[in-house]
């Protein structure tokens, strides 16, 4: 006789996990994770917070071309969903809207104001900050995740950018999290999770899209390669892993330029920066293609008189060396020598590990993400701004915190110990050099920083060649004397960026460069006026940003207080425009005053066709507009398009038949009554 024992629990045990995972505490996190981990990224996450939060309304309206739009957004759904400058739809920005529908849906909940506009901002840079440290965390550990995150926190451009109202908050938050979700894929790429999380990938690149176009996709080679190079399956299961991929990047893009090209264009708003009212045609145009390849449209904005090129007036000329320059120097380059050091050392130090090594992977994802950034923004010929910059900062700390982790962890090799000190001596000596730029600056630093750094890398070298005890005693000191040296300078100037308000279109981090910084935009905007002698217009630093001013591009209108009794004028004029005026930042300045509709003839250039001279006629005659205001001397009525732009004819024909009076300083013509013939 046999008998058979029963593997069925009884009736009274408990259930059995699935999946059992460690116990968690409130503040110290996973039970396995290590006791300072959770206070200390409670303390980066809190310390971020503050930092881009403290004094945030200061900046006001910040940029006026957006926040017109966003203002727009909240007196119009319409407006909202085309990234419309105006409530009343004749024009949109020259970017995708999605970063307008964040700070949109944000007023229409707690009314339009700087608070309501910026806040989001500064939360997706506190969201990036976290999502960078899970993302380094995963391949790289703790102490490597908190660096990373607490670098992209204190790079200057970050700072400025989290705290201003410009797309690149949310185009740094969707490239951050495409990373994540592809991390994420490769760590599940055998199950069914991992298409999930790579379809997750696309659709975030495809929101990044609808914020800044092609930009949002310099990371697609990064992201690629990682995914084929770790993911541990067969060719063919990572093959379909990017198909996913490229599908829902597809189609979280596609559904959008199905939606503009579908809806009847005499319903919806022109599409600013296109030649021909096509969503394709931003995207390839002046503001998509013609940024990287240059060419029509992609001048820089000379204003009038003393107006530069792009390429030299705004961020450098093209070249290897242009992310060193004055315009981009302090925004980014602060470990910029660090991260390349670490970077080639780490690759080395890897080199014979298994294709799916995870510390090797992360330096293809975060090394690939800064080369690929830093080629483009060095050699692309159209206009470029440094605040472009601030799309590197994540790729930039996950290479120096992964890579300086791995070196010393391996610090027993002498290609690690020599590669820490190499990477510290390099940031010695270019942090001096950068502070040297801005001399009126706490001008004590770079000599603290020099000294310090000097002494520390004295003090490593000598631990990586003799390794003697008297080092070893010395190192808690020498690290600390390595960190101040290294971050010194960045976190000053990042800590001024926060200090500082800024407006305007051309903004950038930390002090004004003794040398001229950007330079400015040639001192003028559409139909703004032109600065003199190269300089910007009164009240933009010398560098073209910074400051309560930094309205180096916003002449004429976009750069003038519109008085009491202009927003008297066209608070009262009743019609769907108020007003029209050349150029979409003198068209904002007036929206925001006034709280009403202002038609941009010529959208941001001046030199959009819309609308035509006919529709324009078409438009007055049946009293949809009131009034037509002048603009700046520089560029004259006619605007930046020239003398064959629809702002050069329409104000021609408004002339002939209109009559200027001048009210608060600015030449006004009422299109309501015509000269009598």
């Amino acid at each position: 006789m046999t008998t058979t024992t029963s593997l069925r629990p009884p009736p009274d045990a408990p259930p059995r996990a699935r999946h059992a995972r460690p116990a968690r505490t409130p503040w110290r996190g996973p039970a396995n994770a290590p006791a300072w981990e959770r206070p200390l990224l409670l303390v980066l996450l809190a310390g971020t917070a503050v930092l881009y939060l403290w004094n945030l309304g200061a900046s006001g309206t910040a940029n006026e071309f957006y926040a017109a739009a966003v203002q727009a957004g909240t007196q119009s759904w319409k407006a909202l969903l085309f990234g419309s400058l105006d409530a009343s739809n004749f024009i949109t920005v020259d970017k995708p809207p999605a970063a307008l529908w964040v700070m949109g849906l944000s007023g229409r909940l707690f009314g339009f104001n700087a608070w309501s506009m910026l806040v989001p901002q500064a939360l997706m840079g506190v969201a990036s900050v976290a999502l960078l440290r899970s993302t380094v965390r995963r391949w790289a550990g703790p102490g490597a995740g908190l660096a990373a995150g607490a670098l992209l926190a204190l790079t200057p451009v970050a700072v400025l950018m989290f705290r201003f109202n410009n797309p690149d908050a949310l185009l740094v938050l969707c490239m951050t999290a495409a990373a994540y979700a592809a991390v994420r894929a490769i760590d599940v790429a055998h199950r069914r999770a991992g298409l999930w999380w790579t379809a997750a990938t696309g659709a975030l690149l495809g929101l990044g899209f609808l914020t800044k176009m092609l930009q949002a996709w310099l990371v697609l080679p990064a992201l690629a390669g990682v995914i084929v190079l770790a993911a541990a399956v067969t060719w063919r299961r990572r093959l379909l892993m990017l198909a996913v991929g490229l599908g829902a990047m597809v189609v979280s893009v596609g559904w959008y330029v199905l939606l503009v090209d579908l809806w009847p264009t005499d319903s919806r708003p022109y599409i600013g920066g296109s030649t021909d009212n096509s969503f394709l045609d931003l995207v390839l145009g002046y503001n998509g293609l013609g940024r990287i390849l240059g060419g029509s449209g992609n001048s820089g904005g000379n204003g009038g008189p003393g107006g530069g090129s792009g390429n030299t007036g705004f961020g450098g000329s093209t070249g290897i060396t242009r992310m060193f320059n004055e315009s981009f120097g302090g925004q980014i380059s602060w470990l910029l020598p660090a991260a390349l050091i670490v970077l080639a050392a780490g690759l080395w130090v890897t080199r014979r590990a298994g294709r799916t090594d995870r510390t090797r992977a992360a330096l293809v994802l975060w090394g690939g993400w800064l080369l690929v950034h830093g080629l483009v923004f060095s050699f692309m010929s159209g206009t470029v701004h440094a605040y472009y910059a601030v799309a590197m900062a994540p790729g930039l700390a996950g290479t120096l915190a992964v890579g300086g982790a791995l070196l010393w962890r391996r610090r027993e090799l002498l290609t690690a110990r020599l590669a820490l000190v190499a990477a510290l001596a390099a940031t010695t000596a270019w942090s001096v050099v950068l502070l040297r730029r801005t001399p009126e600056f706490l001008p004590w630093l770079r000599w603290v920083v020099a000294v310090v750094g000097i002494v520390a890398v004295l003090g490593l070298l000598a631990g990586a060649v003799t390794r003697r005890a008297w080092v070893r005693r010395a190192l808690p000191v020498l690290l600390v004397g390595a960190v101040l040296a290294g971050a010194g300078g960045s976190v000053a100037y990042a800590m001024d960026t926060a200090a500082t308000t800024h407006s305007g279109s051309i903004v950038s981090a930390g002090p004004a460069s003794a040398d001229g910084g950007t330079g400015g935009p040639g001192g003028g905007g559409p139909g703004g006026q032109g600065g003199q002698g190269g300089q910007p217009p009164s009240g933009a630093r010398p560098d073209g940003g910074g400051g309560q001013a930094g309205q180096a591009d916003q002449g004429g209108p976009g750069g003038a207080t519109t008085s009491a009794a202009l927003t008297t004028l066209l608070q009262d004029a009743g019609t769907r425009w108020s007003a029209a005026v050349v150029g979409s930042q003198g068209a904002a300045s007036l929206e925001l005053s006034s709280g009403t509709a202002v038609m941009a003839i010529g959208g941001w250039s001046g030199s959009d066709a819309a609308p035509t001279l006919q529709g324009f006629q078409a438009l007055v005659a049946a009293g949809e507009v009131h009034y037509l205001i002048a603009s700046g001397d520089g560029g004259g009525m006619g605007g930046q398009g020239g003398s064959d732009s629809v702002g050069t004819q329409i104000t021609a024909w408004v002339k002939a038949h209109y009559t200027a009076t001048t009210v608060g300083g600015r030449t006004v013509y009422d299109l309501t009554s015509p000269i009598a013939n």
